[in-house]
Parts: C-alpha cells; structure tokens; sequence
C-alpha cells in the first residue's frame, strides 16, 4: 500500500498509528481526517515529515469530504470516533453521529470506490464479563471474536452499531474490510479524561487522584504501540471479512493500576479519593487474542506494564505544556458530574 488515510489520526491510538507507519513503512504516504474536537490535537502529529502526512481538517460524515479523500487512496484505516464512555452519558448524540453515521459515510465510499477499509473497534461491544474467582477458566472467561455484543453505554453501542454496518456491507455490497476490537490501550497522547493520564496528570498538578467506586472494575490493559502494530499486520494480513480481537493479557482492576501509578510516583498508595461510580459501569473486560496470534503471528512486545506505565508517566512529566492548559477545564467537568450525582443520591 502506497497511500492510506487514518480518520482520527490526530487522535490519541490513531496519532499512534501514524508515527507508526511513518516510522517503519518509508515507502508509505498517510492522510489523516480528523475533525479536531477536544480528542483531536495537531500536537499529536508535530514533527512527522511533511511528505508522509497530510493533515485534512474535516467531519467523517461529509460525504462530499470523504469521497474525495478515498478515491485518492488504497486503504482506509478508520479510528475517528466519539470514545469517552463519561460524555456519552451526558449527550450521546454526538456519538450516534460520529460512530454510526460517519462510519456509514465512509463505507459507502470505500464501495463506491473499491478501496480497502479496516474498522477500530473496542471490547466494549460485548459488554462485560464477572469478576474472577478461584473457580474461573481463564481460557473460558474471555471476549472472542464469537463472543455475543452487550454493549452497556451509549458509546459502546453506537460502536457495536458500527461493526454491524461493516459486517452488512461486507455481505451485501462485497466490501474488503476487516474489523479489529482492542482492549484498554495505554500510553503517550492519551487524553486527560481517560483513567491512566487522569490520575498522572493529577498528581503532576497536585491534585489528589479519583477512584470510582471501589476500583474492583478490571480492565485489559495494552501499549498502545503494540495496538498500532497489530493493526498494521490486520490491514496487510488479515483475511477479509474477519474480526481479529487484540489484546495483551494485561488484566488489572482500577485500583491495582491506580496504586501502581501512585507508588511510581513516589506517592502514598492510599492518596486518592473514592468518588460515585459510573452508572451502568462494566465490571471486566478480558480479551482472548488466540486468533491474531496464531493466523497473523503478532504478539505484544512490552509486556512488562510497570515499564510501560513508568515511561507513559514520564512522556506526561516531559509534556506538561500538551495537558496543562486544559486540566482545570476537564477536572471542572468532572466535579459538575460528581455533584450531580451526590445530589440524586441523596435526593
């Protein structure tokens, strides 16, 4: 492939992607669509070589837009997407027309078109699975590609409503796409909102960190480099028409995490505040990457969380000039939730 175009490539896994590409792929040129919302950030993509990445300004669901950026290309690599599961509480709209509608627009001009298209999906879509106990199959108790869709939050449906469009599309109109549905990813780029650069930046701005609920919630955490590596073996590799989970066996509740960021930040592992949960809050996400390992061959590479972690906390240390303009604006939001809530729950 001579010519990509990443939507949502200013975003935090997309941005990723494209460093990646760019750093392993010479002979690769990438476009990228991105809307720049809050997610979005031209910072995101500073210093890639103006040659390889151009950067178009755009809403996925301009039809107009889209068809004239696809016509130019081999492969669309669709990551744009509202994801924050927060906000889809308080106005899913966005989300209903940016992950079902945009995605919509590009499919059809990925058909008009015969042009490549693989979707980014995430491990919400199947809800969630129970807390382990000593009793539990490991090898039983995770998301496969068979797994039954659950979704639990507007964000998480309107993402399960876009992989059934490209499952429709690849049936009805002969679309040659794949999808991949991925685990928590970590890593640099992440926005403020999200629970690992959240709970960073807090501490680097000395405000003491958030816990919901209990923190007993589990997710399945991956670097977000190995996603993007991952991606790329789908979209050259991957057998069209499948669905490829991708995860990193990397399994740990909030507070596991949270008490792990604290203690590399040399803080007290009991120097959080428990907040109200999230209504409708999924209790565990696991992921069984059998498939991808075996028919593609990948595997994660940094495997080690605590070394992962330990460098996603210094890319925040070294980056404050990316986050800190906006952390009192996100914290802000934050509150105006909690005390919503704690009104409710006493009303």
């Amino acid at each position: 492939m001579k010519n990509i175009l990443v939507t949502g490539g200013a975003g935090f896994i997309g941005a990723n992607f494209v460093r990646y590409v760019v750093a392993n792929h010479p002979t690769v040129h990438v476009t990228v669509l991105d809307k720049l919302t809050y997610a979005g950030n031209r910072a995101n993509l500073a210093g890639l070589p103006a040659d390889r990445v151009r950067l178009v300004v755009g809403d996925i669901a301009d039809a107009r837009l889209v068809n004239d950026l696809v016509q130019q290309v081999d492969a669309v690599v669709h990551y744009a997407a509202e994801s924050h599961n927060d906000r889809s509480l308080r106005d899913p709209a966005p989300f209903i027309q940016t992950n079902i509608v945009g995605t919509y627009t590009l499919l059809q001009a990925c058909v008009r078109y015969d042009v490549r298209f693989h979707h980014i999906s995430t491990d919400e879509v199947y809800g969630d699975l129970p807390l382990r106990n000593a009793g539990m199959n490991d090898a039983a108790d995770k998301f496969t590609p068979k797994s039954r869709y659950n979704p639990s939050s507007p964000y998480s449906a309107s993402k399960a409503s876009s992989d059934m469009l490209v499952h429709a599309w690849v049936r009805s109109f002969g679309l040659r796409a794949t999808i991949s549905n991925c685990s928590n990813n970590y890593g640099p780029y992440q926005h403020i909102e999200k629970f690992i650069p959240r709970q960073i930046t807090n501490i680097l701005s000395g405000r003491r960190p958030k816990l919901y609920g209990t923190g007993q919630n589990v997710r399945d955490w991956i670097h977000v480099d190995d996603h993007s590596r991952a991606v790329w073996l789908i979209l050259t590799q991957g057998k069209i028409g499948e669905t490829y989970l991708i995860g990193a066996n990397g399994e740990r509740s909030n507070l596991t995490v949270l008490q792990a960021i604290l203690t590399a930040m040399g803080q007290p592992v009991d120097a959080y505040d428990h907040v109200h949960d999230r209504p409708g809050h999924d209790r565990r996400y696991a992921i069984d990457a059998t498939k991808i390992e075996t028919e593609l061959g990948w595997q994660p590479q940094i495997t080690d969380f605590s070394t992962g972690l330990q460098q996603t906390i210094t890319w925040y240390r070294t980056h404050e000039s990316w986050w800190q303009e906006e952390k009192a604006t996100v914290e802000a939001a934050y509150q105006a939730v909690q005390t919503t809530e704690a009104t409710r729950n006493y009303e």
